[in-house]
């Protein structure tokens, strides 16, 4: 493949992203440097983080210009190679831009197995399942009898959380937006119930579902649900901070805590950053590999096909439409 396409932002993002900020440009190959690798992609991973990133917003790193290879990561086949971990043929994951063929920093990337679904590496095996594993088993220690609650549970995040929760005997109950979402958090990822929040009196229904309470909370979304969620936490609950999906894109103060319902249950609030636990991504894979095999894990996408539909599948996600992992599938 002597040239290929990439999709890069055509302006400046000040706002929530839209198809219409990027565009799909012809690149030659590129050349490798040393420990670097040139890979052929088969899948991209749209997340949530990037439409923060793109403005700057995101862990201090600063937004990449119009022009410039955009953050993301990739499963995909290495072509060439300057790295002595890696070999031509070698199936690898890592951050290598929303391209057709893109480089990756070896001592960042990652050897994945081939012989499981490659897209799966990017969603329950790769950072979404990560971050729900750091947030169950490391921060809120699930066990048994715990009610574990959790926002945004159709998502690729809150759907993995909450069957890690219910694998360690705990009650999973989601709040989702949308019959279909909650659909999908029954059946497919199999939580003892779903609420609605786009229906009058979700907060109730929240209530009711987990009977004395949350023991355990999996915040994903936001101020709107957390300030619901706290006054039914049980005393001495836990509540995981992981995502601001309503925070990210608008401008503004800052998200605050209920501090006064905080002190009142006695509660612990765990801030979960997943870069923290990706030294730890084996002991995740170890554990979530065999339960994929048994069925007791599962995972759904939301697949686009082609590099050039990656703008409008990442609209489609900025605005909540997507119905589990969203990925591009960029070639066979």
């Amino acid at each position: 493949m002597t040239v290929h396409n990439e999709v890069v932002l055509a302006r400046p993002v000040t706002a929530k992203p839209g198809a219409g900020d990027f565009a799909v440009v012809e690149r030659r190959a590129p050349n490798i440097g040393e420990r670097e690798i040139l890979v052929r992609v088969a899948y991209l991973s749209l997340d949530p983080y990037i439409g923060s990133r793109l403005r700057g917003k995101h862990m201090g790193e600063p937004a990449p210009a119009p022009g410039e290879s955009l953050p993301g990561f990739c499963v995909g086949e290495v072509v060439a190679s300057r790295h002595p971990d890696f070999a031509v043929g070698d199936h690898v994951v890592g951050e290598c831009g929303w391209s057709e063929l893109g480089v990756m920093a070896g001592d960042q990337a990652r050897k994945v197995d081939a012989s499981l679904p490659l897209s799966a590496h990017l969603g329950v095996l790769g950072m979404p399942g990560l971050t729900a594993w750091a947030g169950v088993t490391q921060l809120a220690k699930v066990t048994a009898g715990d009610v574990f609650l959790v926002d945004a549970a159709a998502g690729a995040v809150g759907g993995a959380a909450g069957q890690i929760a219910r694998n360690l005997g705990a009650r999973a109950i989601g709040i989702a937006g949308g019959a279909a979402k909650c659909d999908l958090v029954r059946g497919a990822y199999g939580f003892e119930a779903c609420v609605d929040y786009k229906q009058p009196g979700w907060q109730d229904a929240v209530k009711l579902a987990c009977e004395r309470g949350p023991s355990v909370h999996f915040e994903n979304v936001g101020l709107s649900v957390l300030q619901s969620v706290m006054p039914m936490l049980r005393d001495y609950g836990r509540v995981v901070l992981c995502g601001l999906a309503e925070h990210y894109q608008v401008e503004g103060p800052p998200a605050s805590l209920p501090i006064g319902a905080i002190i009142g249950k006695r509660a612990q609030m765990l801030g979960l950053v997943v870069y923290d636990f990706y030294p730890r991504l084996d002991e995740w894979l170890a554990l979530a590999t065999p339960w994929l095999a048994e069925g007791r894990l599962t995972y759904v996408e939301d697949v686009a096909g082609g590099l050039a539909a990656a703008p409008a599948h990442f609209e489609k996600l900025m605005g909540g439409d997507n119905i589990g992992k969203s990925i591009v599938k960029v070639a066979p």
